[in-house]
C-alpha cells in the first residue's frame, strides 16, 4: 500500500511538472508568434546612379533607396543594442566595377514599449550611399551591378524575421570624351558620402 501511495504522488508530481512545462512552452510559442507573424513586411529598395553613364578610371556615386512602410522601423546599420539585427547594403563587385566604400546615414533615436532606452532606427525613406571604382581598362558597354538590402522590420510591439531585397542597376560605361548627365539628383543631394 505504501508503495502505491508513493507511485500516485510521483505521478501527480510528474503531471504538475508536465503542465508547468506545457505552460512555459505555450508562453514561448506565443512570444515567438508575436515576433514572426507571417512573413516580414516588404520594404522596397532600388539602386540608383548619380549620372546617366560612367567613364573608365572614375569614381561613381550610387545609392540604395529603401522605403519603409508607415508604422514600421528597421535598425540602424550600427544598432543601439548588440542583439539587434543591423541594416546592411551589400553591392557585389564585378569587373570593371568595384565597391570602395558604403556610407550609412545615422538613425533616429526612438523610444519603444519593449525597450527601456531609445533605439537608433530608420523610418520612412532611408538612403545608403556607396562609392564605386570603374576600372581604367573598362570597355565601353553596359554592365549590371547587383546588390542586396538586408533588414529586420519591427513595429512598436514585435519584430519580424530578417529579410532582404535584391537591387540591380545598369551601369553604362562610355568613352572619356562623352559628357555625363546628372540623374536622380533629388536623392544624391540628401546622401552623405563622408
Amino acid at each position: 500500500m505504501g508503495k502505491r501511495m508513493g507511485c500516485e504522488k510521483s505521478a501527480r508530481r510528474a503531471r504538475t511538472a508536465t503542465q508547468g512545462i506545457g505552460l512555459a512552452l505555450a508562453v514561448v510559442a506565443t512570444a515567438m508568434g508575436a515576433c514572426a507573424q507571417g512573413r516580414a513586411p516588404l520594404i522596397s529598395a532600388r539602386l540608383l546612379l548619380g549620372t546617366d553613364a560612367v567613364h573608365p578610371g572614375s569614381k561613381v556615386k550610387v545609392a540604395v533607396v529603401a522605403e519603409i512602410p508607415s508604422g514600421l522601423h528597421i535598425n540602424e546599420h550600427k544598432p543601439t543594442l548588440e542583439y539587434l539585427i543591423p541594416t546592411e547594403v551589400k553591392i557585389t563587385s564585378a569587373e570593371p566595377l568595384t565597391v570602395e566604400r558604403v556610407f550609412y546615414p545615422p538613425g533616429q533615436a526612438r523610444k519603444f514599449t519593449f525597450e527601456d532606452k531609445p533605439l537608433s532606427v530608420y523610418e520612412g525613406t532611408v538612403v545608403v550611399g556607396a562609392l564605386l571604382n570603374v576600372s581604367s581598362a573598362a570597355a565601353a558597354g553596359d554592365y549590371t551591378l547587383h546588390g542586396e538590402f538586408s533588414y529586420q522590420a519591427c513595429n512598436d510591439q514585435a519584430c519580424f524575421p530578417p529579410a532582404s531585397v535584391p537591387v540591380t542597376a545598369l551601369v553604362k560605361v562610355v568613352g572619356k570624351t562623352v559628357p555625363l548627365k546628372p540623374v536622380n539628383q533629388d536623392v544624391f543631394r540628401r546622401t552623405s558620402f563622408k
